[in-house]
Order: structure tokens, then sequence, then C-alpha cells
């Protein structure tokens, strides 16, 4: 089930396939309005952490093409260390700084050069920003549904405790 509307009036829709109702918070009992907005807040930490990975990949990209830039044709043969793993380097010495090989993922790289990486890196960060504002988008519209679903669920406890205590009165 996705939401795909909200409304004021506390009555939001849901997607299931191509089959779309639309629910009156107001009209569920408090145990559903309990499970749905813990399902909203579980929907809301899952987009966040979505959102903070997505940041750390374009810091990454972001870190690459500033990386990319600053080679230049005067660094043929200086000194660097190559990392073979996260944690350790062997001395080595550029012998291309016109080319460079780029990790597209999955354990693929391929030889570019210079412009053609400036390029890439250009074009993937800007798409991971699209998706990003996706994320974040939708990381809002769940933040208003779980807002909307807590304060029609305190009004309903309000009302049951207010029930209770005139029944007792």
């Amino acid at each position: 089930k996705a939401v795909v509307s909200t409304q004021s009036t506390g009555a939001y829709s849901m997607a299931a396939g191509d089959n779309v109702q639309a629910v009156d918070l107001a009209q569920l009992p408090v145990p559903q309005l309990n499970q749905l907005r813990s399902q909203f807040e579980e929907e809301e930490q899952m987009l966040t952490q979505s959102l903070a990975q997505l940041k750390g990949v374009q810091s990454r990209f972001i870190e690459s093409q500033e990386a990319v830039s600053k080679l230049s044709k005067k660094e043929t043969g200086k000194d660097v260390l190559v990392p073979l793993t996260s944690s350790m380097y062997v001395p080595g010495q550029l012998a291309d700084t016109e080319k460079v090989l780029i990790d597209i993922g999955t354990g693929y790289h391929v030889k570019m050069t210079i412009s053609e990486a400036k390029a890439y890196f250009i074009r993937i960060t800007e798409y991971i920003t699209k998706k990003m504002e996706i994320v974040q988008k939708n990381l809002i519209e769940k933040d208003k549904l779980r807002q909307v679903t807590t304060e029609i669920l305190q009004l309903k406890i309000q009302a049951q405790q207010q029930q209770s205590a005139q029944q007792q009165a």
C-alpha cells in the first residue's frame, strides 16, 4: 500500500495495485491509528536512511570530480599511494594523467579522458540530486501523514477519556 494523497480533513487515499480507496482517519479505531502511525514512522526512518545514503554517495562523486579536475599533465611521474584495500596502500607513480579509470559500479571500470570523467561525474551527481529531491518530497509527505494520524489519535484518546470520566461521575 502506498499513500498517494493527503487532505487536511484527516482522510487519505491508499493505492493497492490499481485499486484506490480513500480512508477517513477519524473513522478508524485507536489500535488501527496506532498501527498506521507506527507504519508511517517506520517509512520515515527508511526514507531518512535512504536520504543519508544518497548524500554519502553524492559526496563521494563530488570528491571524485574534484580529484579529476586537479589532475594535470605536469603531474606525470609524480609519486602516489595506490589503494589496494580500504586500509592498505602501495607506492606508485602516475604514468598517464590524460586518461583515468572510473569505477562505474558492480566491479566494472571504464577508461575515460579527463573531460569525459568530469562530464560523467557531473551527470551522475545531477541524477543523485534528483533522486534525493524525490526522497525528500516523500519524506515530507510521510511526516505530514504521521502528524495528522497522531493528532486524530490524540483527539480520539481524549474523547475516550472524557467519556470514561462522564460515565464514572
